[in-house]
């Protein structure tokens, strides 16, 4: 950090302050179009991931999360360590996160790579709050691509599976965009699970999802699957859920 100054030094407010200047009204008004809500920086993801790289600090990620702003709650997610978020930190986040964005994005990342993602997650999905339901379903997402098929619930994934199929269009347009995602997840991460994904996508159709004014497009589920399949890909796991 500046002046010699070690990271563990460095509070939230000094961090806050050096990205001030790194925002700009044009990437604010695309955070915004996508959901994002003020207080709100607008620094692009590589000057926050730059900083991310010098800032592996847990306590300063937590104290970051807490002041709300946009750009810091996901920067945040960047650094914090999964394995030392508590089932409390990581209720606090989802009820405290500045938007939906940071709800798919920093809490999902966390939960899954914490000791109780899939816990969390199945208990998330159930919740009648948007942003938590957002949460819920990004967070199982990412468990299916990390966690190794031998200790993943096959039979609790089936489940889903025809849980998203049988209420996917009730829902609302970031929720339904969460559960399209988590088939798509479960199609290209779980080898064996691969055709009842692709099955259950073409049932179920293209999912309209209101966008906003963004170029962002819903992602065909059996055309999604297949084409990382031709890729020869299928099945194989990420190392971290965050990017």
């Amino acid at each position: 950090m500046a002046n010699g100054r070690k990271v563990e030094a460095i509070g939230a407010a000094e961090i806050l302050k050096e990205l001030e200047p790194l925002g700009t009204e044009s990437y604010r008004r695309i955070l915004r179009n996508h959901g994002a809500k003020d207080p709100l920086l607008g620094v692009k993801i590589e000057e926050l991931k730059k900083i991310a790289k010098r800032a592996k600090d847990h306590d300063l990620a937590l104290e970051l999360y807490d002041s709300g702003v946009y750009d810091a709650q996901y920067l945040a997610g960047l650094i914090a360590d999964g394995q030392k978020m508590t089932k409390k930190d990581l209720k606090r986040w989802v009820d405290r996160a500045n938007s939906k964005p940071i709800c798919g994005t920093a809490v999902a990342w966390l939960a899954a790579e914490s000791p109780f993602g899939w816990e969390l997650g199945l208990e998330w999905i159930d919740s009648k709050k948007e942003n938590t339901a957002i949460a819920g379903w990004a967070t199982l997402s990412a468990v299916v691509s990390l966690v190794d098929d031998s200790s993943l619930d096959m039979a609790e994934l089936k489940k889903l599976l025809v849980r998203v199929e049988r209420t996917i269009h009730d829902q609302l347009d970031a929720v339904r965009y969460g559960m399209n995602s988590f088939v798509i997840c479960v199609g290209c991460y779980v080898r064996d699970l691969k055709d009842i994904a692709i099955q259950t996508g073409e049932r179920m159709g293209r999912i309209p999802v209101d966008m906003g004014d963004t170029a962002c497009q819903v992602p065909h589920i059996p055309e999604y699957i297949r084409k990382v399949e031709k890729r020869g890909t299928i099945g194989k796991k990420k190392k971290t859920a965050r990017c």
